[in-house]
């Protein structure tokens, strides 16, 4: 046998046996590991996803100034699904069979979630972080999900409570988004009315990625409610605060924190004085909270334009939890061990706030924060309703 053939045999021998030590999993590089995000970029729930979108980049961008982790810098590769599910999966299947991605983070929204899931439970990919509430996301048995805010479930207890604690309203009405996300707030409504003994006295739909509000807002006015839960986008519920306005339903209104804050206040403009907004993390301007103080410096370090808002501090929240997840894995970066590091690790301590997971608890935060929009459109925080 010659020198060169016995030289082809060992190559091929030293490959066989060396390829499992040096297979890495999809989206792991030896200088980078690579993330996928499907959310809304355009359209009329774009200020969500751009939100989102920009608050994980701030925190990927600082993690790489510092030299990554494990030497490793983190990417993003964004797609948009326009706040359509079948886009969403479209999307999330390039992401995982065409991008290879590591991990999915930031999904947004609830009917694109749902869509989303189950392709990256199939492919056991992680679902980190999706800026949804709903409550199917909280099964534990969803062994790749992990969520950071708290639930719609806990936003509509707290709508409820100070409603009828701080401003003594016992007529409720509810509008919200005809799909999975507007039905997975009624069901929070409802379970927080009949806690009081209480009902709707009115409810009005309309269809995603619509301002089609005219016949939600007729049925809803007929009722004379006191106040108005609303879950849905920016732009649905500014139509139907202005119309109702303009008719004089003189009610307070309520809406969940997947509104975006700061997109409903500029939709308002001058008619956004005294709207309420749940929120599901701390207020964005708050420095007294080192995680916001870190939060800012980080987005202006991204982008000297960025303004300041709740979506992207909570896209910065999920950035920081996969930075300090993978932080504290080996080389050796597995989508399992991510999950492991995330759920079986201990808190994050974030500065100032603190996710808490276990293997029987896939959401890090349960905090519940009120604000509201004034006559100029600031947005101002507010202990109870009537302040």
């Amino acid at each position: 046998m010659s020198a060169r053939l016995i030289s082809r045999i060992l190559a091929v021998i030293c490959g066989i046996t060396a390829s499992p030590a040096l297979r890495a999993e999809p989206g792991v590089f030896h200088d980078r590991i690579v993330f996928g995000e499907s959310a809304a970029l355009e359209g009329p729930a774009a200020a969500l996803g751009l939100g989102m979108r920009e608050g994980i980049l701030a925190a990927f961008l600082e993690a790489n100034a510092a030299g990554g982790v494990s030497g490793r810098r983190l990417e993003l590769v964004s797609r948009d699904d326009g706040y359509e599910p079948q886009r969403a999966i479209e999307n999330t299947n390039r992401l995982i069979n065409e991008d290879q991605v590591f991990a999915l983070v930031g999904e947004v929204g609830t009917p694109t979630s749902r869509a989303a899931q189950p392709i990256a439970k199939e492919a056991r990919v992680p679902f980190i972080g999706p800026f949804t509430g709903a409550g199917f996301l909280r099964d534990p048995a969803l062994a790749n999900v992990v969520n950071v805010r708290a639930s719609y479930d806990q936003e509509t207890e707290a709508w409820i409570e100070h409603l009828t604690t701080d401003l003594g309203i016992t007529r409720i009405a509810l509008f919200y988004q005809d799909d999975s996300f507007g039905l997975a707030g009624r069901a929070g409504v409802l379970a927080a009315l009949q806690k009081r003994s209480m009902n709707l006295v009115a409810e009005g739909t309309y269809m995603r990625n619509t301002t089609a509000v005219k016949t939600a807002l007729l049925a809803i006015r007929k009722a004379r409610p006191q106040a108005v839960g609303m879950v849905g986008t920016y732009t649905a519920c500014a139509e139907f605060i202005k119309l109702a306005r303009r008719i004089g339903l003189d009610a307070v209104f309520v809406n969940i924190s997947f509104v975006g804050s700061n997109a409903l206040a500029k939709e308002l403009g001058t008619e956004g004085h005294g709207v309420v907004v749940s929120q599901v993390v701390p207020f964005p301007e708050d420095t007294s909270i080192p995680l916001v103080a870190r939060y800012q410096k980080a987005l202006k370090a991204a982008d000297q334009e960025a303004e300041f808002g709740f979506v992207s501090l909570e896209g910065y929240i999920v950035g920081r939890l996969v930075v300090e997840a993978l932080g504290r894995l080996d080389q050796n970066a597995t989508r399992s061990g991510l999950l492991a590091a995330i759920k079986q690790g201990g808190p994050f301590e974030l500065g100032g706030i603190t996710l808490s997971y276990s293997p029987t608890k896939n959401q890090g935060m349960d905090q519940i924060f009120l604000t509201r929009i004034e006559g100029d459109g600031s947005i101002k925080p507010v202990v109870r309703l009537g302040d």
